[in-house]
């Protein structure tokens, strides 16, 4: 059995309980060493270092950070969502069901960790480019028993501009059922990459009546003046992300319930 050091973002998976999770810290506990992992919901649970593990379909004792000896990476076997990757599997043909986000930077993120899901579920992402009018989308788009739409929105708080637009939604003809909206607290998707992945302890405070992107580009020290700084700068952020561990929480819990959601709209698989 090859060892495999308990590197911070590993996805693993615990034999005997079938917890799957990605490692966010290794400590020493009662004289000996255990790992944290956190699954795609947020959850934290602590194993024993050592054997009992898989690590992309391959068994693996698991060390301290350091200790194992170099060996050659197995061929992953779970998505970037956490799922387990199904193989040699041609994309479903679309659902009528959409997902639909606020804009570019959300599509391409949820891409990024979702995609392979979506492919096989045949889900089909649209980017709103903001939720200004979002009720006129809902009826454009005819939701009804088998044309199901989620919509994730971005500083879906009580009171928010944002919230307004999501109550309007869901009073459109046909929603009562074929809709769900959803959002999380942050500003922008952006927020939702965890801050260590770009080696700060926590996003930039941007205060009220400036433009967030270009002052989060700034607080970081990064080109912020143009359109196209912020487009490399989100760029930046979107390559620091490989698995859903890089996310918050807030975000995950949402996509997951949308995707539920949407492939639970009666059709065939």
């Amino acid at each position: 059995m090859r060892e495999q050091t308990a590197d911070l973002g590993l996805v693993v998976e615990d034999v005997e309980t079938g917890w799957v999770g990605a490692v966010v810290r290794t400590e020493k506990s009662g004289g000996m060493y255990v790992v944290v992992l956190e699954d795609r919901k947020g959850r934290t649970r602590s194993f024993p270092l050592g054997p009992g593990f898989w690590v992309d379909g391959v068994a693996v004792k698991l060390v301290p950070p350091g200790t194992a000896a170099p060996a050659p990476k197995p061929v992953n076997l779970r998505s970037a969502s956490g799922s387990v990757a199904v193989r040699d599997h041609r994309a479903r043909v679309a659902r009528a069901s959409r997902i639909l986000v606020e804009g570019k930077h959300d599509a391409e993120l949820v891409e990024k960790i979702w995609g392979h899901d979506l492919r096989v579920e045949g889900v089909v992402v649209v980017p709103l480019h903001g939720v200004d009018d979002l009720a006129d989308a809902v009826a454009d788009f005819g939701p009804g028993p088998g044309r199901r739409l989620g919509i994730l929105v971005d500083h879906l708080v009580a009171g928010s501009k944002e919230w307004h637009e999501a109550a309007a939604a869901a009073r459109v003809w046909g929603a009562r059922e074929n809709v769900l909206v959803v959002g999380h607290p942050y500003v922008d998707v952006w927020q939702a990459v965890r801050p260590h992945k770009l080696g700060i302890d926590a996003w930039p405070v941007i205060p009220r009546g400036l433009p967030w992107k270009e002052g989060v580009l700034e607080a970081l020290g990064w080109p912020h003046h143009e359109q196209a700084d912020v487009a490399e700068g989100w760029q930046r952020i979107l390559a620091s992300v490989t698995t859903y561990a890089d996310l918050e929480p807030a975000l995950l819990g949402r996509v997951e319930e949308l995707i539920d959601f949407v492939t639970g709209d009666g059709e065939d698989r």
